[in-house]
């Protein structure tokens, strides 16, 4: 059969979009999702993905609030998101202090986005209750919400956003990192087999494996993401720099789980049922290995 994937266009997802051009849509076609995470996971459940590569935080808390649309399959990214905070161009916001009790712009509700601003809040010590937000769908309406003052600022990935900075568009105004890996694999119980899904993961494990490579890092991957996202060669360089991948993707770390879920819970995100979580109930163990 072949799998429907759920992906953003970002510069993260270069090793499946090599995949998928080595695939020809023989195993798998993609689905493009801009808005993130958060339509992923709609998509999930409304059966227009088998499949989704997606933010770490909100496919655990989603599993933690009870969605039956998916299990977790495997690992994308190792390495923590660095979510810039951004404000309008010419709003009075200079510093993430500044927001406390403002409204927040996100994509969708349960989004990257979202989760993110529980976690700043927790950092900057405020009610994480008392949080404001306003969904905006995508990347431009969160822009035009801070340049309209219908919200104060938003987060997205830094270098995602950099091109819209540099242009003049809006503005950073701090940022804040994932306190785990960032980039989980999440699968429909039923729809994604076993079948398809572990030669996918066994043969996006060996792209992920290739792009990870130095000699790529210092010259193949910069000309793919150049060619296909347009982004500076310093920035490139720059991010090649912060990121990792893992050597399976068929393989999720046990911690990665509890850390997030413990950082989700302290955040009033999440609520831990009687006796806890069990981590088992996370992952689909015929398909990933926890580690």
């Amino acid at each position: 059969m072949s799998l429907r994937i759920g992906y953003v266009r970002e510069h993260f997802s270069s090793p499946l979009l090599q995949f998928a051009e080595a695939d020809g849509g023989r195993t798998f076609k993609l689905v493009e999702c801009p808005s993130g995470t958060g339509q992923l996971i709609g998509r999930l459940e409304k059966d227009e993905i088998d499949v989704a590569i997606a933010l770490t935080d909100p496919l655990i808390s989603g599993i933690a609030k009870g969605s039956k649309a998916y299990k977790l399959v495997g690992s994308y990214v190792t390495t923590p998101l660095n979510w810039a905070v951004i404000t309008g161009k010419d709003s009075q916001y200079n510093d993430i202090s500044d927001l406390k009790g403002t409204t927040i712009g996100i994509s969708r509700y349960g989004s990257g986005s979202q989760t993110m601003a529980y976690v700043m809040a927790l950092q900057q010590g405020w009610p994480t209750s008392e949080l404001i937000f306003q969904v905006n769908n995508d990347i431009r309406g969160l822009i035009d919400s801070v340049n309209d003052g219908s919200t104060s600022a938003f987060m997205w990935e830094w270098f995602t956003t950099k091109p819209f900075a540099d242009a003049g568009e809006c503005r950073f105004i701090g940022s804040v990192p994932t306190p785990w890996p960032s980039w989980l694999i999440a699968a429909h119980p039923t729809r994604a087999p076993a079948a398809a899904l572990r030669p996918f993961l066994e043969t996006l494990s060996e792209h992920v494996r290739a792009f990870n490579a130095p000699e790529q890092r210092a010259s193949s991957d910069v000309a793919f993401i150049r060619e296909k996202f347009g982004y500076p060669e310093d920035d490139i360089q720059a991010w090649l720099k912060t990121v990792g991948y893992p050597r399976s993707c068929a393989e999720i770390p046990r911690q990665v789980i509890l850390d997030t879920l413990d950082v989700l819970q302290k955040a009033g995100f999440v609520q831990s049922p009687e006796g806890g979580f069990d981590v088992a109930q996370f992952v689909d163990t015929e398909i990933a290995h926890l580690v």
